[in-house]
């Protein structure tokens, strides 16, 4: 099956999730928006009022004649096709769960510099900005990835993944998040990756997967900046001593 990820050609954002998917899987898939007429394309898709089960926002996936929004939902799908979920019931629903939970935990990222809203330039809320990223790296930082540390350690399979025996979207994922936020907040990474060692081997052998890392080294990796999910502020990389 040739896969049509529609996304917003100039970000990672939250696509770059289901592009790490897709990647490591050798999925033939075209990522269309960054094709030419391809923005014009899914923009009818997301305005067309003719489909019973529009998407609401990008990234969608078309996948034969299903079109799949919502990124966890996606991973999901992509994972019971090429091998990246558990085999059973119960590990795939764990794997959803925890991926939802990034989900949750990428929108926190996010508010850190668009506290107030999404319609508005960061520079209308520096002030409101430095606030929320000051309770982000002292309390929700942390807490978030304190409790994927212990997931991979209270994993059952003793295997170093955060689900089963191997590798799933939900560690392609969390190599993901470190990548991020070692950008948009290395002050407060360093701070405190010397507590996340399971996290940081999952980082490392995510990276060395043959999929991953010949993805990381071409061109089709959009590298990060400023308009994306992870932002890289200075004035926010701070915390409370």
């Amino acid at each position: 099956m040739r896969y049509e990820l529609y996304y917003w050609p100039r970000i990672q954002g939250r696509g770059e999730f289901v592009r790490l998917a897709l990647e490591d899987a050798g999925a033939d898939y075209t990522d269309v928006a960054r094709e030419p007429g391809g923005m014009d394309v899914m923009m009818e898709l997301l305005c067309s009022r003719t489909s019973p089960k529009p998407p609401f926002a990008p990234p969608f996936l078309r996948a034969g004649r299903q079109l799949i929004g919502q990124t966890a939902l996606i991973l999901d799908y992509l994972g019971r096709h090429h091998g990246l979920a558990p085999d059973s019931e119960s590990g795939r629903i764990w794997a959803l769960q925890l991926q939802l939970t990034i989900a949750d935990f990428v929108v926190e990222i996010h508010d850190t510099h668009h506290p107030v809203g999404a319609g508005f330039y960061y520079e209308e809320q520096r002030a409101e900005a430095a606030k929320r990223s000051r309770y982000f790296l002292d309390q929700r930082l942390p807490k978030f990835l304190g409790w994927f540390e212990q997931v991979i350690e209270d994993n059952p399979a003793a295997s170093g993944c955060a689900v089963g025996r191997r590798v799933t979207h939900v560690d392609l994922s969390l190599f993901q998040i470190v990548e991020g936020l070692r950008y948009a907040f290395p002050r407060a990474m360093t701070r405190r990756e010397p507590q996340l060692p399971r996290l940081l081997a999952l980082r490392e052998r995510v990276a060395r997967r043959p999929g991953i890392a010949a993805y990381l080294s071409s061109p089709r990796r959009i590298p990060f900046d400023e308009a994306g999910i992870f932002r890289r502020y200075p004035e926010l990389d701070r915390f409370e001593a």
